[in-house]
């Protein structure tokens, strides 16, 4: 099985890492059918994405659930992946060449930047993969600086702020821990307040979320509805998100 694609292959391991929490290189290389050698080299591309610790013979899943409120990036990353594929897909085809796109964080984002990677645009990303994925050939990436949240690769704090308060943007793409009637929501007041000033600092709010973020709320508010000028997402909650359609101007389905 050793033709088979790095990416999938490295997605199968971080399912079994994260399902098993530790797991042995023999053990990897049984389950999958792969070398030791593959495995170790796997091993050090995930490591230094950020999303496992090696260790003496093995590897373990980073921080996984730690406090059991906010998946952390390992966790969304394995959720929805093929609908988070076409909603960035959709989202990169709203944006013009040329054109100032600010990049929110997180794993819906992080499929956007893919999307639009290489394409000669500038991105302002308020994550570090995010902005890693975007950096490729004729597309412009800056970051804003500010504290990392450990885990989750997102920025924030006064110096994001800040940065983001200097910027002008033609569409923002907004992320969302959840949806409901009474807008957007995120988990901690700090990165509520980082997507609030990047909202401020573009001419066009687009929401990018797959169909499980809706009906719910998270800790924090970020916006109600009536900021929001468009909705991307998938298929899987149309009858939901015909609902919203009086609230939100403009609703992609994909």
């Amino acid at each position: 099985m050793q033709h088979r694609f790095p990416q999938k292959r490295q997605q199968q391991m971080i399912d079994l890492i994260v399902d098993r929490k530790r797991v042995s290189n023999a053990d990897l290389s049984a389950i999958l059918g792969i070398s030791l050698p593959t495995v170790r080299r796997d091993l050090v591309v995930l490591e230094q994405a950020g999303v496992v610790t090696r260790t003496h013979g093995g590897a373990v899943a980073r921080g996984v659930g730690e406090d059991g409120t906010e998946p952390l990036f390992l966790e969304k990353l394995r959720q929805n992946q093929s609908l988070k594929q076409r909603i960035g897909q959709a989202a990169a085809g709203k944006v013009l060449d040329g054109q100032v796109v600010l990049l929110d964080s997180g794993t819906t984002a992080l499929a956007t930047a893919h999307a639009l990677a290489g394409r000669r645009v500038t991105v302002v990303a308020i994550d570090l993969k995010v902005a890693e994925a975007a950096s490729i050939g004729a597309t412009e990436v800056h970051i804003v600086g500010g504290r990392v949240r450990n885990g989750y690769f997102s920025l924030v704090g006064n110096w994001s702020k800040d940065a983001l308060s200097s910027i002008k943007a033609d569409i923002c793409f907004l992320a969302a821990d959840a949806v409901d009637y009474e807008g957007v929501t995120t988990a901690t007041f700090e990165e509520a307040e980082t997507k609030r000033i990047a909202m401020e600092r573009s001419k066009r709010v687009v929401v990018i979320t797959d169909h499980s973020k809706f009906g719910k709320r998270a800790f924090a508010q970020v916006c109600g509805l009536e900021a929001v000028d468009e909705l991307i997402t998938d298929r899987g909650g149309t009858d939901t998100v015909a609902s919203y359609r009086a609230l939100i101007p403009a609703i992609t389905l994909v």
